[in-house]
């Protein structure tokens, strides 16, 4: 019986597509990027985290020529490992609620990466990348929040976590029934995962202790 539905799991396209969302979502671009273009190892250096903040952290201290070339790389590429596999999915003619699963299942494989562990980054450029893909002026909104508010504080976590919460409020209001699905719990789950990988960025808050960004 069991093995009767690992079977029919494997033959099920929807599977395949998770996984792939899964699995390319969860290369470590930060780490890549950081390790060949910049010569240094990010997981072992500032927050250890392997997001284009702690690449432009990193680099500013290492390379400060290549960090913020190497920090917008690593954005652009934590982005389109979430929308490549999207926009093929759309393209095959996958549900849309298959896509949205998809988007989920990328971020969660940038944040909790098998390539490392099961550790990973916030989750912040793949979850806007895919966002991007269902709920466009959403994401600008919380685009612009993002750059106001990381201008004015220069905390890269204060500005992505204020981001993520306008990107709900905005979704409710554009879209109080969420088009093809009927649910904003996609979003939900994308932020809920961004929040939780900022536990750590939110208590250093609270102690005064989280850095700037300069």
């Amino acid at each position: 019986m069991i093995l009767d539905v690992i079977l029919g799991l494997f033959k099920a396209p929807n599977f395949w597509c998770y996984l792939i969302a899964y699995l390319l979502g969860a290369v470590p671009f930060g780490l890549l990027i950081g390790k060949y273009f910049g010569k240094v190892d990010i997981k072992s250096a500032g927050s250890g985290s392997i997001g284009a903040t702690n690449v432009l952290r990193v680099l500013k201290e290492t390379n400060p020529s290549k960090a913020k070339i190497l920090a917008i790389l690593t954005v652009v590429c934590d982005a389109l490992k979430g929308v490549v596999p999207i926009l093929v999915a759309r393209a095959m003619g996958f549900d849309e609620n298959v896509l949205w699963g998809m988007a989920v299942f990328a971020v969660v494989g940038h944040c909790f990466s098998p390539y490392l562990g099961f550790s990973g980054g916030k989750g912040v450029a793949t979850g806007a990348g895919v966002l991007a893909c269902f709920v466009p002026i959403e994401l600008i909104i919380a685009l612009v929040v993002w750059f106001i508010v990381g201008k004015v504080l220069k905390i890269s976590s204060v500005a992505s976590l204020s981001a993520a919460l306008a990107l709900i409020v905005a979704s409710y209001i554009l879209h109080a029934d969420m088009p093809a699905i009927h649910t904003h719990a996609p979003i939900f789950v994308i932020v809920f995962i961004v929040f939780y990988k900022h536990i750590p960025n939110i208590a250093r808050l609270l102690r005064g202790e989280e850095k700037r960004v300069i």
